[in-house]
């Protein structure tokens, strides 16, 4: 049983679209690939610069300009970017959208009922969307005044020449500010309140909560669970005390924030002891377990996380298990090294999956079942390691040497975006430089070339002799023979 780990699915994308088909080469201009039915699979022109391969999922396809344009197309779906993340946009059945860096954003969506909901906005100055039901349906302009529904937080929002007005309205909760943020009115479905920020604000809900600030942030005294034989409690008067309890638990804090203790009894017991906060802390409980001496010493585990800093922030260790996976992370500055490696519980002698970068130079990814990548250089990989669009637009612009493997017979390096290639696989070996140089050994024939066939020595039985040839310009090895030779333009 191999292991699947999620570490794997940051690169699925590019493992799919491994090729198993003979290459074409005619590096700079243009290096494609065959699929094993034999018509081109994946082509990149102008080294990294254009490109055309199959998507992750069935059917997909991905091509593009890099790093300026990129388009992926399954069925009728069709998402597009132009300078990411500056232009993106996406059509499928029912639904089209259009943003223009997060700011500009355009939706237009079939609902089930059949009515179209449409929405527009400028951040942060024009919000719309048209339901058809005037309840649901706004036109907004910030500051000059409007409503919004169901956005920022709220249940329904209106300004008029903010900030001398503003109403915020969420689960029946109706706050009015004239002006933002001085003065406060809280009220419905039992609120009351009033603030004059930062002088003085009071407001509650019987038997619910109750929030006091004198000077705010100097002085407060909130209370929530009022309905409880002993509710939960904030009090502060900073810097010189803070406190807070609760049914089973206790925290103070002398000279905030430098000094205090936590005592806790349920839901499970914890001491902490603080001193010159967040410098030194010792912690013990059932579920949790804190000894930090910082910046040079800190070990934590709780509920199962363990982790540990040496000399903050230089080093970085942290053990986890989730879903049946034992994980374990290495961090060197946060990102110079980055090293994450994943475990099956139930399945022991599982090979382990792993991901691991060193900044800018190196990215390997391994997903314990034989697939293994390399890549040389690798500046953004850490940093964006959920984001396909900058896997498929900048990723390979840096990849200088690339390594793939599928199992142990089949693997495939390419060095300065497939201007040397070399493949191999239990039935074959091939080898490219550029449009200069081919050789390809297949179970049967061997081939050798200048010029791509301008001439060459060709082997057609095994043990049999050398044939020159000029001016051949035909597929020398039957796809069989090559058509798991892995090349990802």
């Amino acid at each position: 049983m191999h292991l699947r780990f999620p570490v794997w699915l940051a690169v699925a994308t590019v493992l799919a679209t491994l090729s198993r088909g003979a290459e074409h080469n005619l590096w700079p201009f243009w290096v494609g690939r065959e699929a094993p039915a034999g018509p081109i699979e994946a082509w990149q022109a102008a080294g990294p610069l254009f490109f055309s391969k199959p998507g992750a999922e069935p059917g997909a396809r991905v091509s593009g300009f890099r790093p300026f344009y990129l388009q992926q197309h399954q069925g009728e779906a069709h998402r597009a970017a132009l300078f990411y993340p500056f232009f993106t946009w996406e059509r499928q059945p029912g639904f089209t959208s259009f943003s223009f860096f997060q700011l500009l954003n355009q939706r237009e969506q079939l609902e089930s009922d059949g009515s179209t909901t449409r929405g527009f906005d400028v951040w942060p100055f024009y919000f719309s969307k048209q339901t058809g039901e005037p309840d649901e349906s706004y036109r907004a302009l910030f500051p000059i005044g409007g409503t919004i529904r169901h956005r920022l937080g709220s249940d329904r929002l209106t300004w008029a020449l903010f900030p001398l007005y503003i109403k915020s309205v969420k689960s029946g909760r109706t706050i009015t500010q004239t002006p933002w943020p001085f003065v406060r009115r809280i009220e419905g479905d039992g609120h009351k309140g009033l603030e004059v920020w930062p002088l003085y604000g009071a407001r509650g809900r019987e038997g619910d909560y109750r929030r006091r600030f004198w000077l705010w942030p100097l002085f407060y005294d909130v209370q929530t669970n009022l309905s409880a034989p002993q509710p939960d409690e904030k009090f502060g008067a900073l810097p010189f005390y803070t406190r807070e309890t609760g049914p089973g638990y206790r925290s103070e804090t002398y000279l905030w924030p430098f000094f205090g203790y936590t005592h806790r009894t349920d839901p499970s017991a914890y001491d902490e002891k603080r001193f010159l906060w967040p410098l030194l802390v010792q912690g013990r409980g059932e579920n949790r377990h804190v000894n930090r001496w910082a910046p040079f010493y800190t070990r934590s585990n709780t509920k199962g996380y363990d982790k540990t800093w040496l000399l903050w922030p230089l080093w970085r260790t942290a053990n986890w298990e989730a879903d049946g996976v034992a994980q374990e992370q290495e961090q060197l500055l946060f990102f110079l090294w980055w090293s994450l490696e994943q475990r099956s519980l139930t399945n022991p002698d599982a090979a382990p999956a792993s991901k691991r970068h060193l900044w800018p130079l190196l990215s390997t990814w391994d997903n314990g079942a034989g697939r293994r990548q390399m890549q040389l250089l690798s500046p953004l990989e850490v940093f964006f390691p959920r984001n396909d669009t900058v896997r498929q637009l900048y990723t390979p612009l840096f990849a200088l040497w690339r390594y793939d493997a599928r199992g142990l017979d089949e693997k495939h390096w390419s060095l300065l975006w497939h201007a040397v290639t070399w493949h191999r696989t239990a039935e074959s070996r091939e080898f490219h430089l550029g449009p200069l140089f081919s050789y390809r050994r297949g179970e049967e024939r061997t081939r050798v070339a200048l010029g791509r066939g301008l001439l060459g020595l060709r082997r057609t039985t095994p043990g049999g002799g050398w044939r020159p040839f000029v001016f051949d310009f035909s597929r020398p090895v039957d796809t069989k023979q090559v058509a798991r030779a892995t090349v990802s333009p």
